[in-house]
């Protein structure tokens, strides 16, 4: 139990360490050479997208299971 929880804490911190660094690089939206040099590590809008669809998915099929 102590290792399970021990890789969710950790998978938790790596998350946020990467938000912190990603928050404090330029915006992607910038094509020049020196944003291409501080680009971030996660694109967030897409992160934001797929863990939106995983939720109506899992949302769905629980209304579906409840449901008979």
């Amino acid at each position: 139990m102590q290792t399970f929880l021990g890789m969710i804490l950790g998978a938790l911190l790596l998350v946020a360490g990467v938000y912190v660094y990603d928050s404090m690089q330029t915006s992607a939206v910038a094509n020049s050479e020196v944003a291409a040099a501080n680009r971030t590590i996660v694109n967030w809008d897409v992160a934001k997208a797929d863990w939106d669809a995983l939720k109506d998915r899992a949302h769905r099929d629980w209304v579906r299971i409840s449901s008979r």
